[in-house]
C-alpha cells in the first residue's frame, strides 16, 4: 500500500511536501518524477515484494509514468493469459504493462483494489482510476494551472482555493442520508474519483476528456449451489493472501468476518485475530461484548492466535480528535476512536496486512432492511434512490439551503443507472449499497486508519469475482420469509462447517456503548460539551437540539470536532 500524488506542472517541492504530509502511507521509500508538464510522487509500503522491486514512480517500457496504490488479486492469471514474463514479483510492473498495452481498458482486466495515476508522455494525458468498489481513495481538484490529485485530502488543502469552506451539497447529503456519496467532498473544490471510475485528463487542454465507470451489476439469474458458494468463498479469500508481510484478522464475531477467518486459517495455517472488548461493558437491552465473546469462542475452537483489544472511555477521550482528523471527513458512525486505536494496536503487534469481512451484508442480504424492503419494493431507479436516501430514521438536523429533492437529483446522476434490475429490486438496492455506503464509510475508515499506522486493509468478499458470483444469486435465495432469515447463502452453505453459535447468531452492530459512556463518565461528557458549545463555524448549523437523539448526539459532536480540526468555514 502506498500514497500517490501528482500535479499537472513542474513542482517537485509541492509534491515532496505532499509526500511528507502523508509519510505514514509508505515508510519503505518515496520518490518524485517530473518533466516540464507533470510531477508525480509516491511513497511505498511494500507488501508483495522487496521494497527495491516496487520503487515508484514507475517508468514503463514505453517511457510512460505510473504511480499506483493497490493490489492485483488475479496477478498470476493475467501473467499466464498474456504470456508475460515479469522481471520482478511486484504487481506494479504488470499494471504498467497492461496500461501500455490497453490504456484505459486495462482496468477491465484486473481484479484489484487500486488507485493509480498513469501519465502518457506522448498524448500528455493523465489517467486517474479507482477500483470497482472504491477500496482505495483518490481525490482531485481543478486549479488555475491544471489539476492536483492524491491519496489524501489534507496534503492539498493549501493549494486549492476556498477548500476550507464546507461544501453544502456534501454536508447535506451526509447529514440527511448518513453518507456523502456525491462526487463532492466536504471541502469545497476538492472532489473524489468515484468507485469504479476511470478519468482521462488532458494536460494541454486543462480539462477531463474521457470518463468510464465499472460497476458490478445485479443479474439475479441463478439459484444457490452450496458447494459452489463454498468454493467461490474459498477462492476469493485465497486470492487475497498475496504478500510476504504479517496478516491480522479483524474478527468481529459476526458471520462475514468469521467466514473469512475460517477460510484464512485453512489457507495460512496460522492466523492472528483481533476483537474489541468494551470496558465497562453495558447490558441495557444489549450486551456490547456479545460479539467479542463469540469471536473468542470461535478463535479458541479453531486455534487462532487471538487478541482482545480493550476499549475504554479514557481511550475514546484520548483518541477522539485524532480519529476525526485522520478520517478527514465526518461519517454517520460513532465508532471512529475504536477503529483508530484498534489499528494502532495491530500495528504494534507487527501486523502489516489486515483482513475484514466487509461487503458480506450488502452482497448477501445481511441487514433486516432488505427483508423489510419486500413490503414496499422500489418501482424504478429513481424510486430506489429515494428509498435509499430515507433509510436513516433520525438524520442529523442541519441548517441548510439544500433540500432532499436536490440531493435526490444529484444522486440519480452520480449513481449508475445500470445497477437497477426491475426483475430483482432488492438485489438492485444491495448493489447501490455496495458503491455508496460501503466505500464511503467502511472502506474509507479502513484505509485512513490502517494507513495512518502503515497497514494495508483487504476485503476478500469485495473482489470482482466474488461480487459477480453473489450478484447473480436472486435475492429470494438470500433472504427468507422470516425476519431472522438473512444471509442465507452463507448460513446454508456453511452449516456443519462453521459452528452453530456463529451460523444461528442474530446480527448485531459492532459498536462502542458511547452513548452510555458519555452519560456515565464526566470527563467524556465534558469533552463533548467542550466541542458542542464551542465557537466554530457549525455552531449555528449543527445545533444542540441534536443532542437529544441517540445517534445524532455523537454525529453532531463529530462534525463539530472535524470543523475545528480543519479550521473550516461556511460559504459567505
Amino acid at each position: 500500500m502506498c500514497g500517490i500524488y501528482g500535479i499537472s506542472k513542474k513542482d517537485r517541492r509541492l509534491i515532496e511536501s505532499y509526500i511528507l504530509n502523508c509519510w505514514y502511507r509508505g515508510p519503505d521509500g518515496h520518490d518524485v518524477w517530473n518533466d516540464d508538464d507533470v510531477t508525480l510522487g509516491h511513497n511505498l509500503l511494500s507488501i508483495t515484494s522487496e521494497a527495491s522491486q516496487g520503487k515508484q514512480p514507475w517508468i514503463t517500457d514505453k517511457g510512460n509514468v505510473l504511480v499506483y496504490n493497490g493490489e492485483i488479486f488475479n496477478y498470476q492469471e493475467l501473467v499466464d493469459q498474456f504470456n508475460y514474463t515479469p522481471k520482478t514479483t511486484c504487481d506494479t510492473e504488470l499494471l504498467a504493462f497492461l496500461l501500455d498495452k490497453f490504456g484505459v481498458d486495462a482496468v477491465q482486466h484486473i481484479d484489484s483494489m487500486h488507485a493509480f495515476a498513469y501519465y502518457d508522455r506522448e498524448t500528455k494525458n493523465i489517467i486517474l482510476s479507482r477500483d470497482h468498489v472504491g477500496i482505495k481513495p483518490l481525490f482531485y481538484a481543478e486549479i488555475s494551472d491544471g489539476i492536483i490529485f492524491g491519496s489524501e485530502i489534507k496534503g492539498m488543502l493549501e493549494h486549492v482555493p476556498n477548500s476550507r469552506q464546507i461544501d453544502e451539497l456534501a454536508a447535506a447529503c451526509m447529514s440527511y442520508s448518513g453518507n456523502n456519496v456525491t462526487r463532492h467532498t466536504m471541502f469545497t473544490n476538492i472532489k473524489k474519483v468515484m468507485p469504479g471510475e476511470t478519468l482521462v485528463y488532458s494536460v494541454p487542454h486543462k480539462k477531463f476528456i474521457s470518463h468510464n465507470r465499472t460497476v458490478i451489476t445485479p443479474t439475479s439469474n441463478s439459484s444457490l449451489d452450496y458447494a459452489q458458494f463454498r468454493h467461490e468463498a474459498h477462492e476469493t479469500v485465497k486470492m487475497s493472501t498475496l504478500g510476504i508481510r504479517k496478516f491480522g484478522m479483524f474478527l468481529s464475531g459476526g458471520l462475514d468476518s468469521t467466514l473469512v477467518a475460517y477460510e484464512l486459517k485453512k489457507i495460512l495455517g496460522e492466523l492472528d485475530s483481533f476483537t474489541n472488548e468494551m470496558n465497562p461493558n453495558v447490558k441495557i437491552g444489549e450486551d456490547f461484548n456479545d460479539d467479542a465473546n463469540c469471536a473468542k469462542k470461535f478463535a479458541d475452537d479453531f486455534q487462532l492466535n487471538h487478541h482482545r483489544v480493550e476499549m475504554t472511555p479514557a481511550l475514546v477521550e484520548k483518541f477522539w480528535a485524532d480519529s476525526m482528523f485522520t478520517m478527514e471527513q465526518p461519517v454517520y458512525n460513532m465508532n471512529l476512536p475504536m477503529y483508530y486505536y484498534t489499528n494502532q494496536f495491530l500495528s504494534h503487534k507487527g501486523v502489516v496486512v489486515t483482513m475484514a469481512g466487509d461487503m458480506g451484508d450488502e452482497l448477501l442480504g445481511g441487514y433486516p432492511k432488505y427483508w423489510k424492503l419486500r413490503k414496499d419494493l422500489p418501482k424504478s431507479f429513481s424510486d430506489m434512490i429515494w428509498k435509499w436516501m430515507h433509510r436513516i430514521k433520525r438524520p442529523i438536523k442541519l441548517v441548510s439551503k439544500i433540500d432532499p429533492q436536490d440531493i435526490h437529483s444529484e444522486l440519480c446522476k452520480i449513481i449508475p443507472q445500470e445497477l437497477w434490475n426491475d426483475r430483482d429490486p432488492i438485489n438492485s438496492y444491495m448493489a447501490v449499497d455496495c458503491v455508496t455506503q460501503v466505500p464511503e464509510e467502511f472502506f474509507s475508515r479502513n484505509d485512513q486508519f490502517g494507513m495512518r499506522f502503515s497497514m494495508e486493509g483487504r476485503f476478500p468478499l469485495a473482489t470482482k469475482r466474488f461480487m459477480r458470483y453473489c450478484m447473480d444469486i436472486h435475492s429470494d435465495h438470500k433472504i427468507g420469509k422470516e425476519k431472522s432469515q438473512t444471509k442465507l447463502p452463507t448460513k446454508l452453505a456453511y452449516k456443519g462447517y462453521m459452528p452453530d453459535y456463529i451460523i444461528n447468531k442474530m446480527k448485531t452492530g459492532w459498536s462502542v456503548p458511547l452513548i452510555y459512556w458519555i452519560s456515565d463518565h464526566k470527563h467524556l461528557n465534558d469533552l463533548a460539551m467542550q466541542y458542542m458549545k464551542g465557537n466554530d463555524c457549525l455552531k449555528d448549523v449543527v445545533g444542540m437540539d441534536n443532542w437529544d437523539q441517540k445517534k445524532t448526539k455523537v454525529v453532531s459532536w463529530m462534525m463539530r470536532t472535524w470543523a475545528k480540526s480543519y479550521c473550516m468555514k461556511l460559504k459567505a
